[in-house]
């Protein structure tokens, strides 16, 4: 049996690769000859550096750059083979969990170390950056990591506004005099995992903008401010990303880079796909097991599961995904391709106890999935 292991990571748990070996152990528990394939997967958020890494190359560059909160934070990126392209994850530089719970600031966080990180890539050579937006900790359109390739966005008195997606409600101009050369004729690319707009209910704010702490009433006021940033942008740039599908990815950086830097959104799932051979993986497979911490609704737009399920209905191969819960319904994911979904919980748990045997517990469950298979 040919089996084609091809998981997210189960964020705050374990990478991708170590959900790969987890599996692999539970596998081989059922069938110790099983012609395995581990091919670590991303959505473009979190991890999708890793992936992009171990398929092509290239090295890590490591440097000090502005947190989401202005504090001083150690960030990475990869920087390819002849410095001809760079990879940044927003959430290694502006990132939620760079926050600690008791101090989220949704109004002022904001993106400047990601910007930080890719105006070094540049210094450096690369011309084509790839920019991974998922998790981040702030709802600023941006305009932070804009700011470090020398935007400035102003008011109505020419003053520049100051960090956070609270001040966009204030913007009257985006000016672009001060931005160098060298960024202008660099491509870039925006691996996107939603499709959400950048405003409205289903916006980034609206969305969003509790998971990074905002309150109903900030929500409001942050869905306020985004949509003046559109409408300046729209009459500066002659680009509405108002209701673009992923504006509102990574509290509207997408929408901003869209418009201001001419950048092309890309599935990041598929980039990450064709870069390590997924679709060359599953030819000859009998099973492919797939994966990622939570299993929903929203795992159907554009996420590793979906992706993954989809080529492997493309192959006529069975598809299931593990996942540490599954939120029902789930059937749009079966209507594309996926066989079947169990949770990896073996009983009431709480998120630590899951998180520290996760593991394990994959092993188990991949162990049972085969064993099922084979029956």
């Amino acid at each position: 049996m040919r089996v084609v292991i091809a998981p997210d990571s189960f964020k705050g748990s374990l990478t991708a690769g170590a959900v790969c070996a987890a599996i692999e152990t539970g596998v081989r528990r059922a069938l110790p000859d099983a012609d395995v394939a581990r091919v670590p997967m991303a959505d473009g958020g979190e991890g999708t550096l890793d992936c992009v890494l171990g398929a092509t190359g290239g090295r890590e560059v490591t440097m000090t750059v502005t947190g989401p909160l202005g504090r001083p934070t150690p960030a990475r990126y990869l920087l390819g083979r002849d410095a001809a392209y760079g990879v940044v994850e927003l959430a290694a530089a502006s990132g939620l969990p760079l926050v600690a719970p008791d101090e989220m600031d949704p109004l002022r966080a904001d993106t400047t170390g990601t910007g930080e990180l890719i105006a070094d890539a540049i210094s450096r050579g690369a011309r084509d950056v790839l920019v991974c937006i998922g998790g981040s900790a702030s709802t600023d359109g941006g305009t932070g990591l804009m700011r470090a390739l020398g935007v400035r966005f102003e008011d109505a008195d020419g003053v520049a506004l100051p960090p956070g997606g609270a001040a966009l409600a204030r913007l009257a101009r985006v000016d672009t005099d001060g931005v160098p050369e060298a960024v202008r004729r660099t491509r870039f690319r925006i691996a996107c995992d939603v499709t959400n707009p950048l405003t409205g209910p289903a916006g980034a704010a609206a969305v969003f903008g509790p998971q990074k702490g905002a309150t109903p009433d900030q929500v409001r006021q942050l869905d306020d401010a985004l949509h003046r940033f559109g409408e300046v942008l729209a009459g500066q740039f002659g680009v509405r990303v108002h209701d673009l599908p992923g504006a509102g990815a990574a509290g509207g950086t997408c929408g901003g880079m869209v418009a201001v830097l001419g950048a092309e959104p890309v599935s990041g799932c598929e980039l990450v796909a064709d870069l390590v051979g997924l679709e060359a993986a599953l030819t000859g497979a009998d099973l492919v097991i797939t994966g990622e911490g939570r299993l929903d609704r929203q795992s159907a737009g554009g996420k590793v599961v979906s992706l993954v399920a989809r080529l492997a209905r493309k192959n006529g191969t069975p598809a299931v995904a593990l996942a540490g819960q599954i939120v029902p319904p789930v059937d749009e994911l079966h209507d594309i391709g996926l066989t079947a979904a169990f949770s990896i919980a073996d009983g009431p748990r709480t998120l630590a106890s899951m998180t520290e045997s996760a593991a394990h517990l994959l092993a188990s469950a991949a162990e049972h999935t085969v064993r099922l298979r084979l029956a």
